[in-house]
């Protein structure tokens, strides 16, 4: 098999969650793109059912549909319904997730007052714990049942899973809130777990963690502050926040046979941040 064609997704289906703007939609488009069958979920359907309509206009295969992921029985919905609709399903990536708020310490060099651990609201430590882990739990869980059914429309057996955690998950980081480290450093560990769990079945699950990228996250504010992006651009060592284009050939690489011998791990997407942290 030539290099290029280990990269071919043609004739397989993808589900995505978080998928109506910013990594997600990156994720949906990279796969449509590529030629894969793709369902795009998001709590904000309207959006999801937008950028669907976007996909389909372009000549691609794609369906979309509301989702909350703190919900199982609506990500069990969602991946039946997808199942349903392309005779199951080859590729998932566990994507939504919110933001929690300010950190302890801005960026100012103040500290939040309600950013501490002492005044922290403990229902917005549920939220995040609920969506940013809880949620990637429910759909890896549903992706696997899926993904395990026999008699596939297409024949395959196995899959692959994405998640997205985030380099804080690796590091702390004061600016950011509080739950939202916990919630990705459990979803890198989630993944090794199932690694060995999944390998069984030829389902392979890998993470990828972020660093800073031009989402709408936090209120879209790098892409509505432009001296915050610019301070933000100083300190990325590749000199500049990244879009969220900059993200497909990587969430290919995971989804594709191209990644056959990978699984567990994690790739940090970050333009070098983490390095100055062990500087």
């Amino acid at each position: 098999m030539a290099i290029l064609d280990r990269f071919d997704i043609k004739g397989r289906s993808a589900l995505v969650t978080g998928a109506a703007s910013g990594i997600g939609l990156a994720y949906a488009e990279a796969m449509a793109e590529a030629g894969a069958a793709v369902t795009l979920t998001d709590i904000d359907g309207e959006g999801a059912e937008r950028e669907a309509a976007r996909l389909r206009e372009a000549g691609h295969e794609a369906r979309a549909g509301r989702l909350d992921v703190s919900d199982f029985d609506a990500v069990a919905a969602a991946f039946d319904a997808h199942a349903k609709a392309y005779g199951g399903l080859d590729i998932a990536f566990a994507n939504a997730g919110i933001d929690t708020g300010a950190g302890f310490w801005n960026p100012g060099g103040h500290r939040n007052p309600d950013g501490q651990v002492d005044t922290y609201d403990p229902k917005r430590w549920d939220k995040s714990i609920s969506v940013n882990l809880s949620g990637v739990f429910y759909t890896v869980s549903n992706a696997v049942r899926v993904m395990k059914q026999p008699g596939r429309a297409n024949g395959r057996s196995g899959g692959s899973i994405i998640c997205t955690a985030s380099n804080a998950g690796l590091v702390t980081e004061p600016i950011v809130g509080l739950p939202y480290m916990p919630a990705k450093a459990g979803v890198l560990h989630m993944v090794r777990a199932l690694g060995l769990e999944l390998a069984e079945f030829r389902i392979r699950i890998n993470a990828i963690a972020p660093g800073p990228f031009v989402t709408n996250i936090g209120g879209g504010w790098l892409k509505k502050d432009p001296v915050a992006r610019k301070a933000w651009d100083a300190i990325v060592p590749l000199g500049a926040v990244a879009e969220t284009d900059q993200l497909k050939p990587l969430a290919l690489l995971l989804a594709s046979d191209a990644s056959d011998y990978m699984t567990g791990s994690h790739v940090v997407i970050d333009g070098g941040m983490m390095l100055g942290k062990f500087q």
